[in-house]
């Protein structure tokens, strides 16, 4: 079995298509067939259902997937640390973040290292947490900054970046608008605006919420931060955010009210990374600035 066949295959699991992963891989869509075939015969199954309109993956093809995407990620890595070695970070570097994430500038992070190592392609995928933590899992992503959902998988482990409160955001005229705190009982019968539910801040709600027993209504959801600000401003429903999003412009005439007591939640924010023997130079010298550069 040769890398090449187990990047090919990928390709085709990804595209679902045998000339879309050729054109990606800039090679012949014959060369490609042969290939697959050649991994298939290999391992005595078929991995893929071929029909005249489609490419799915089979039970054996979803099971060879994901450790196949882990070997091409040990393969890089393995480059990397031969030229680390030499002195010369090199190759490519796959972040991935989720928007506004507390306790790191992720794009003035991403400058200064390629100020430092200009010749490391960075590449960069903004996403929800759940499925960002997930795809440094597989090796998909070289590292991410997320949130803490509370099910982490054996392998990847998490570095904490900060701990901040999460609170009410209402309109003005809101009648909670001007407490000085809320609890969770307090929201029961508010319409709210939430991200999408593999979103951090919408998985520490949800979990909060199902914690004290009691059900809300997300009316609206969103999957970007200004839209959400946007809605609350509007009057359309409240939103639980993470502190930091109350200080945006988006947000100076809104209300921000603390939550109390036992309904007080933490917004946990991590780097998330493979463990370390499969952690790549590039990821360990991102590392190396995070403390330089924060917010």
């Amino acid at each position: 079995m040769e890398l090449r066949h187990l990047e090919y295959f990928v390709a085709v699991a990804e595209e679902c298509h045998f000339t879309r992963a050729a054109q990606r891989l800039m090679v012949s869509q014959s060369g490609l067939s042969a290939s697959v075939r050649e991994l298939e015969r290999e391992l005595g199954t078929a991995l893929f259902a071929r029909t005249t309109r489609s490419v799915g993956l089979t039970e054996a093809g979803r099971a060879l997937l994901a450790e196949a995407r882990r070997t091409l990620a040990a393969a890089r890595a393995a480059k990397d640390a031969v030229a680390a070695v030499q002195g010369l970070l090199r190759g490519t570097l796959t972040v991935g973040t989720e928007q506004c994430i507390a306790g790191v500038h992720v794009p003035g992070l991403l400058a200064r290292f390629h100020q430092q190592h200009p010749r490391v392609e960075i590449r960069l995928r903004q996403a929800a947490s759940a499925q960002l933590i997930e795809e440094v899992g597989s090796g998909r992503l070289d590292l991410a900054f997320a949130i803490d959902c509370g099910d982490t998988p054996r392998t990847v482990r998490m570095l904490p970046l900060t701990d901040e409160p999460m609170l009410l955001l209402c309109h003005p005229d809101h009648a909670l608008g001007g407490a000085d705190e809320v609890s969770l009982h307090d929201l029961r019968d508010e319409p709210f605006i939430d991200f999408h539910s593999d979103w951090g801040p919408r998985r520490v709600g949800d979990a909060a919420f199902a914690a004290a027993g009691i059900g809300r209504q997300v009316a609206l959801e969103v999957s970007d931060v200004h839209s959400l600000l946007e809605l609350v401003r509007e009057a359309l429903g409240v939103a639980l955010v993470p502190q930091h999003f109350a200080r945006k412009p988006e947000a100076e005439d809104l209300r921000a009210v603390p939550l109390a007591g036992d309904g007080r939640l933490t917004y946990s924010s991590v780097t998330a990374l493979p463990l370390e023997e499969s952690t790549s130079p590039s990821a360990r010298g991102l590392l190396g600035l995070l403390d330089t550069v924060t917010c």
